[in-house]
């Protein structure tokens, strides 16, 4: 830290005589000019020195230790102070690191007024320390000081925190005004200015009455991208106290090396910013020419130009313009060869950058909207290449991304349209290229359940669950249509259908995720209320229905993966044979058909083509003969498509169920069997895949009972506060139970015979602790017993949350067909519904490589199907396979299915 009140400024020479008196130096020769008086050089070097050691020799010497002190540094400081109009300067390890510093003098309670066009560093740290630090912040347009006022308490503003030009947006904000009348209206609060796009040769806000300036040294200062750095500067002792406490306390300062570069840099800040404003105001000139919206204050139609050049002595080299199109946007910036795509700014050269996916992805979409921040903003930083070539090179870009289009006499054309009437047209064609697409075609797939094997409840508290995967299995047909519109029907859901035009889906909230990107860890909510607001008929609007959130859970998953040129009009159709609502994972296979469906028909994903069939030898073509080894369809499927599949699986799930844990997800689109462990208990999280698990015959027995699963797992929640140690002692045994079932069941050497006699052992024990715990339910006791009978002898447990819901009974190999059939007889007369399956089969199923060739064309079903499914001849429809697979009873639906063709499996 340097104080220029005791170590002077580089002082103008003395007058030679009373006649000729010598003027100030200007900015630029202070620059190019580092002296301390109070620091001379022994050797009289003309570059400052490098100081590349941590520690000093003597005592009560002027520096002991680099991290508090260091003559490079030091150097820096002075000079940084001279040339910012300060009387303290610091020199840290980054510009956020400086912000960092600063944002230290807060305390819980404190209130900071922030800009909403802000970097996206800046908002990350300021939503930490709101989450963390008990701080509260107000974002507000800090554009307009009128904006500021409310927010000012006389007692409680600690801070205001401005950036002006702001970023990425160019917007400006009149510091000296709102640092007076802050001043006036809350006495103790500290105005904070980050100066990073003007730098101290354009602006020095310190002289706009702010008292804590900070800039990365990174950029502009630097001017090279070699260094990491970041600038504190203030003129108050108080303040200079408490930011050098911060920072040798916390040891961040610059190191010695870093230090020399930035004062080497600095030298030619004057002379780079000269060059780059010159080419700025001749890219911003152009862009504004083709039409383009272009955020830059050195043209002459900004609306805040005027407050601009009060504060700024120029407009700097960072302008952004808006295409209308974020397709558009993102071709442009992948043409150009001489703008280097990346984030920062301020180098000598120039960078080109999409802010909303890149510097400030950081600041979630919803929020990026409500500030206005466009997801088509592409942001330029200026270097010092000759414009010509600069403009040039943007010019190609603009070609090959279809934005302009050169003519023979040198002119162009510009091809964009924009705002509203690009997207209109983009939706009036969407159902256009639909009809006329030869690809469309149905696509038939299906998903198993899964069934908790071991580990229910104790998961919830750390222990490790074994799920696998069940061939009851949810189906999804999605099928084209010709007509625009898109439609969703759930035969064995309420015998709700719906149909919606494409272009009157609520497209202005959604945001959709690109072709190689992925969805984020939460719900663009604000889709969720426009579909829930403007899509839903009426007979879902209250809340309680499975219709309602199945059909959420469509819409949200079709307009987000629809991209800008084609959303295809299309009919869903799902249907079940597992029970829905019993614990079987129900909504984890919807939700997976319907990810897999909607996949295929945005082609995001692709099926392979059926493998070479066995063929002989071609003796006279010299052709040898080749085998084909049949695998039923079995990992047919490539894990990188079954991985999509899973992502958006999980989304849907999201929507569903609002915070899943994935393991239900999971086994519906990998099948076999999963071992899952939550985050935060001591053992290591996730989900492994159990290799070498051959699926095992079990009878499933829903019982037909209602459960509320919050409830009971509140219920075990509680009684593990009141009995910590005998629920501790139960969730051990269950961890240990898993930990067993997971040996056995991945051991591909273990007998048949063994294994099975294994399971049975342990799902007993583990349904005894299940009992302890009190989640069985009378019903499920009634189904252990009548499994148990002599005659039958078999193990049985709850599954799922328990309370109701369903049991599931290992059955061997060996066990008899009739004493099977007399099994399941018993349990239908006692008012339950058995179910024989196997667990831990195929997961995801895709029917490939086409249905029947009649099936085809895209069709118009009719908007409201009568109850037996026959058409009320309206359209052209082509209703065999959806009318089929829409009317076919549950029980023979699986059968069906089957033979509809060749599966293809994960």
């Amino acid at each position: 830290m340097v104080n220029l009140q005791s170590a002077h400024s580089l002082p103008t020479p003395a007058p030679d005589s009373p006649i000729a008196r010598r003027r100030p130096y200007h900015f630029s020769t202070q620059c190019a000019t580092v002296e301390n008086p109070s620091q001379k050089d022994q050797y009289g070097s003309s570059s400052v020195p490098i100081y590349q050691t941590a520690t000093f020799k003597g005592m009560n010497g002027e520096y002991d230790y680099s991290r508090s002190g260091n003559p490079t540094r030091s150097h820096l400081e002075h000079h940084l102070a001279k040339i910012s109009s300060a009387q303290h300067a610091f020199a840290v390890s980054s510009g956020m690191a400086a912000l960092d510093v600063i944002i230290r003098l807060l305390k819980p309670g404190d209130e900071v007024i922030a800009g909403d066009d802000l970097y996206g560093g800046t908002n990350r740290l300021l939503a930490y320390v709101k989450d963390h630090g008990g701080i509260i912040v107000h974002h507000v347009d800090t554009t307009n000081p009128a904006a500021v006022y409310p927010y000012i308490n006389p007692e409680k503003t600690a801070m205001v925190l401005l950036e002006s030009p702001t970023n990425p947006l160019l917007k400006i904000v009149d510091l000296a005004t709102i640092a007076r009348n802050v001043h006036e209206r809350a006495p103790n609060a500290v105005i904070v200015v980050d100066n990073t796009m003007m730098s101290p040769y354009l602006q020095r806000p310190l002289e706009h009455d702010a008292d804590i300036v900070y800039d990365s040294g990174t950029k502009y200062l630097s001017g090279h991208h070699d260094l990491m750095a970041g600038v504190i500067t203030c003129n108050r002792d108080d303040l200079s106290k408490r930011i050098a406490f911060t920072i040798n306390a916390s040891g961040n300062a610059l190191t010695p090396f870093d230090s020399f570069l930035l004062l080497r840099g600095i030298k030619t800040l004057a002379i780079r910013m000269d060059r780059q404003q010159l080419s700025a105001i001749r890219v911003a000139q152009y862009l504004e020419k083709l039409g383009f919206k272009v955020h830059y204050p050195g043209l002459s139609n900004h609306r805040q130009r005027d407050v601009h050049e009060k504060l700024a002595n120029g407009a700097g080299a960072v302008l952004s313009f808006e295409t209308g199109d974020k397709d558009l946007s993102s071709r442009i910036v992948g043409s150009t060869r001489l703008w280097g795509i990346s984030v920062s700014f301020g180098a000598v050269n120039s960078l080109i950058s999409m802010p909303c996916i890149m510097s400030h992805a950081s600041i979630d979409a919803k929020t990026r909207e409500a500030r206005g921040l466009p997801e088509d903003l592409i942001r330029l930083c200026v270097g010092i290449e000759d414009p010509t070539d600069l403009i040039d090179d943007l010019e190609h870009a603009m070609v090959e991304a279809g934005a302009i289009t050169l003519l023979e006499d040198g002119g162009y054309t510009v091809n964009r349209q924009g705002g509203m009437k690009r997207a209109l047209q983009k939706l009036e064609s969407a159902a256009s290229k639909v009809a006329s697409d030869s690809e469309a075609h149905p696509w038939f797939v299906s998903a198993p359940g899964k069934v908790i094997l071991f580990g229910e409840h104790a998961v919830v508290h750390g222990v490790t669950a074994v799920a696998a995967s069940v061939d009851l299995r949810c189906y999804g047909l999605v099928h084209p249509r010709n007509d625009g519109k898109v439609s969703i029907h759930l035969p064995d859901i309420e015998h709700f259908s719906h149909t919606w035009d494409v272009m009157n889906l609520p497209w202005d909230s959604v945001t959709v995720v690109r072709r190689g990107h992925h969805h984020g860890p939460s719900l663009d909510q604000k889709l969720v209320e426009a579909i829930i607001s403007r899509s839903l008929p009426e007979s879902l609007k209250s809340e309680g229905s499975r219709a309602r959130a199945a059909t959420i859970a469509f819409l949200y998953l079709y307009m987000t993966l629809a991209d800008d040129t084609a959303k295809p009009a299309c009919d869903f159709t799902a249907r079940s044979v597992q029970p829905i609502g019993a614990g079987l994972g129900s909504s984890a296979s919807y939700s997976t058909c319907l990810a897999t469906a909607l996949l295929l028909i945005h082609q995001r994903i692709t099926v392979p083509p059926l493998p070479v069939p066995t063929r002989p030898a071609d003796l006279k073509l010299g052709d040898v003969s080749h085998s084909h080894v049949s695998h039923q369809g079995r990992r047919a499927i490539p894990p990188t498509t079954a991985e999509e599949v899973n992502r958006w699986a999980f989304i849907g799930e999201k929507v569903l169920h609002g915070n899943p844990s994935g393991v239900d997800n999971a086994a519906a689109v990998f099948g076999g069997a999963i071992a899952f462990t939550r985050d935060g208990f001591g053992r290591k999280p996730g989900m492994v895949q159990l290799q070498g698990f051959k699926s095992v015959k079990f009878l499933l027995t829903d019982s037909k009972v209602g459960r509320n699963t919050k409830l009971l797992v509140e219920g075990v929640a509680k009684k593990k506060h009141q009995e910590p140690e005998v629920v501790g002692e139960i969730l051990d045994s269950i961890q240990n139970i898993s930990e067993e079932a997971q040996r056995a069941l991945s051991d591909p050497e273990l007998p048949r015979s063994t294994l099975t006699s294994a399971l049975c052992s342990l799902i007993q024990e583990n349904h005894a602790h299940l009992v302890a715990l009190g989640v069985s339910h009378p019903a499920l006791e009634s189904i252990r017993s009548t499994t148990a009978a002599p005659e039958y002898g078999l193990s049985t447990k709850l599954t799922g949350a328990g309370g109701g819901g369903c049991a599931v009974t290992l059955v061997p190999d060996n066990f008899p067909e009739s004493s099977l059939k007399s099994l399941t007889e018993t349990l239908v007369q006692k008012g339950y519904v058995p179910y024989i399956t196997s667990v831990g089969g195929s997961g995801l199923g895709i029917l490939a490589p086409y249905l029947p060739e009649s099936d085809h064309s895209p069709f118009t079903p009719p908007e409201t199907p009568s109850p037996d499914g026959s058409s009320d001849g309206s359209g052209d429809e082509l209703q065999s396979l959806r009318e089929t697979f829409a009317t076919r009873s549950r029980d023979v639906l699986a059968e069906w299915a089957t033979q509809r063709g060749k599966w293809l499996y994960v």
